[in-house]
């Protein structure tokens, strides 16, 4: 089953960046600046990550959030690398917590640097954002990202709880996704419109935006790891699957699954294993798992964009459209 039709690629996202002018080059700068470090180590594993590609939404969406409500000053460069910094120093947690050893195509930091080194590395990250937020000097803004950075610990802590538990429940699949994922997608948008000083409903707004925004993306992102290649995604195909978290195409194949599906699906969640992955594969494309996540992300990017009809049409505002749409439509 493909979960998309052909087309969508890298290429839409350099489009955005484009029409943000030297923004986005600025962003790469600051994060450049801010990464140096006195301990060798430090700069060694941080460039590492930080030059190991990826699409860097996050901090497009504080770009395009500000420059939508009409921001014309240049925190929103330093808000934007900040983001980016909370969101690496969580990938640099999360693969020594889940042993990952490949991400975007190449090999994870802790499988080259070892496991200490990226924990203490991924800590040196968050500590120099909560820097940068003190030059912001805006005490909303610190409030965000302070608040962003514990639900997010918070949502990570919830799903090791939920590892290798075969009744998590799709409620409770959906709370992880929200906490772990679309709370620093919420956060990124929401800094914009407080720079712009905008107004609650604006706000409010942005915060639809990014929350549906960032549980479609997610959605997406579990779906794929059932329905992609190891290139495509840029890291091990059936990963979530060999750490037995139960993602919601395994739960919704325990649902609608045999019984025979059922405990082959119970049995790969509790062991966290790879070897039955073709049947379970099997599992879930019968049970119809893909189309169903796929439905509930193309739900929530439908309401994130319509959440926008408070912000004032610009090119911007239909950047953040695009990258709705793009969040479903992508391969990787």
């Amino acid at each position: 089953m493909q979960l998309v039709q052909p087309g969508s690629n890298v290429f839409d996202l350099e489009a955005i960046r484009g029409q943000l002018d030297d923004d986005w080059p600025a962003v790469n700068r600051e994060i450049l600046r801010q990464l140096k470090s006195d301990v060798a180590l430090v700069n060694s594993v941080a460039h590492y990550i930080i030059g190991g590609g990826g699409k860097r939404l996050r901090p497009l969406l504080v770009l395009l959030s500000a420059r939508a409500c009409g921001y014309t000053g240049d925190q929103h460069v330093t808000a934007a690398a900040i983001v980016e910094f909370i969101h690496t120093a969580t990938l640099l947690h999360d693969d020594v917590v889940d042993n990952s050893d490949l991400r975007r195509g190449q090999d994870t930091a802790n499988s080259v640097f070892g496991n200490e080194a990226s924990v203490l590395v991924g800590d040196f990250l968050y500590s120099r954002s909560f820097q940068m937020m003190v030059e912001i000097g805006q005490m909303r803004v610190m409030d965000v990202l302070a608040d962003a950075t514990n639900t997010i610990a918070e949502g990570e802590v919830l799903q090791l709880m939920n590892c290798n538990e075969p009744d998590t429940t799709e409620a409770q699949y959906l709370e992880v996704i929200y906490r772990k994922t679309a709370k620093l997608f919420e956060a990124a948008v929401l800094i914009g419109a407080i720079l712009a000083d905008q107004s609650r409903a604006v706000e409010d707004a942005f915060i639809t935006y990014g929350r549906e925004l960032g549980i479609a993306f997610q959605l997406v992102d579990d779906a794929l790891d059932y329905d992609a290649t190891r290139e495509q995604l840029g890291k091990n195909i059936g990963d979530d699957l060999a750490e037995g978290k139960p993602t919601l195409p395994l739960i919704h194949a325990l649902r609608r699954g045999t019984p025979q599906e059922q405990l082959l699906i119970r049995r790969a969640i509790e062991n966290g294993e790879r070897e039955n992955a073709e049947p379970v594969l099997a599992a879930v494309t019968s049970t119809g798992a893909l189309a169903y996540t796929l439905k509930l992300a193309e739900e929530s990017s439908a309401k994130a964009i319509d959440a926008l009809h408070r912000v004032p049409d610009s090119t911007f505002k239909t950047a953040l459209i695009e990258l709705a749409r793009f969040a479903v439509e992508r391969r990787y």
